[in-house]
């Protein structure tokens, strides 16, 4: 069971957990004019609410917007939402080749699961679409490898995403009772500070309790987020089929924060603890040393 609370969805995206650099960077790439931007990571992320956010951002009178979701969620005014039916054989697919006849400006789908669909997303971003999508992967440079792996031919891949997110959904301190406290030697260690943000004050925080939080030192969420903006050179090394460790390296070098380093620099902002961080990200050990031996 999944249960929607409709009056929690339509988030500004300023309050989504944007960290400034990636928050320019994210209204850049979904203002283009045509492209695909991907959002991934696993079910209850916050993926749908990610893009319901960016398409409230640009949506306006004069654009054309239609999504293809399964189900459509909640309803969102202005903007042309379809359900996907399969009783009906109305799927991805087939329900995007209607919308392409009708020529929207944007078009968001629920979720690239197959060839068919990632086929039709890719010429819909090349004819002059923006194209939002989202698709499970852990992270953003195995997106290129997953689309890669559908069938899709590396060129109009490299061709065609403008960037891929990657994000996590984070327990947030309870204002009222967070405290400082003393990091240990083994949580320093753990500090992997994001490569674009100056350094913040590195003052820990821990949740206490309070009547307001019901004694759990947490309330609400924020996203962390690996956002992978693909230029020329990243588009280059797509089309040489270079693998995730090498996108992941090169991107990290060019200022990409990993989810875990974005996640760090969260806690040292006071949003989260190192454990909530540590819960939903994977080790980078390897990608560290890949880092260390590149330097």
């Amino acid at each position: 069971m999944r249960l929607l609370d409709r009056s929690a969805v339509l988030l500004s995206m300023d309050t989504l957990g944007f960290l400034p650099y990636q928050y320019r960077q994210f209204e850049h790439l979904i203002a283009q004019p045509h492209g695909i931007m991907l959002v991934t990571g696993p079910t209850g992320s916050g993926k749908t609410t990610t893009l319901y956010s960016a398409l409230s951002v640009i949506n306006h009178p004069d654009l054309n917007i239609i999504t293809v979701e399964d189900p459509v969620e909640y309803q969102l005014p202005g903007i042309g939402q379809v359900p996907v039916n399969h009783k009906i054989n109305m799927s991805f697919a087939s329900a995007l080749r209607s919308i392409l006849r009708q020529d929207p400006d944007v078009i968001m789908i629920g979720e690239i699961r197959d060839l068919e669909t990632a086929e039709i997303a890719v010429q819909a971003s090349l004819t002059g679409h923006l194209v939002f999508s989202t698709v499970h992967t852990n992270d953003s440079a195995s997106t290129i490898t997953r689309l890669v792996d559908m069938g899709v031919e590396a060129f109009l891949v490299a061709t065609s995403v403008i960037g891929i997110m990657a994000q996590r959904l984070v327990r947030t301190l309870c204002p009222s009772c967070k405290e400082p406290y003393t990091p240990t030697e083994s949580e320093r260690k753990l500090d992997r500070p994001g490569r674009r943000e100056p350094s913040v004050s590195p003052t820990i925080y821990k949740g206490v309790g309070c009547p307001e939080c019901l004694n759990k030192g947490f309330r609400g969420r924020k996203g962390i987020y690996e956002l992978m903006v693909i230029d020329e050179e990243l588009q280059d090394m797509v089309l040489r089929k270079a693998d995730v460790n090498q996108l992941k390296h090169r991107a990290v070098e060019k200022g990409m924060a990993s989810l875990r380093q974005d996640g760090m620099e969260k806690v040292k902002l006071g949003w989260t603890t190192i454990e909530e961080v540590l819960r939903v990200t994977q080790d980078e050990l390897v990608l560290e040393s890949l880092t260390s031996d590149g330097a």
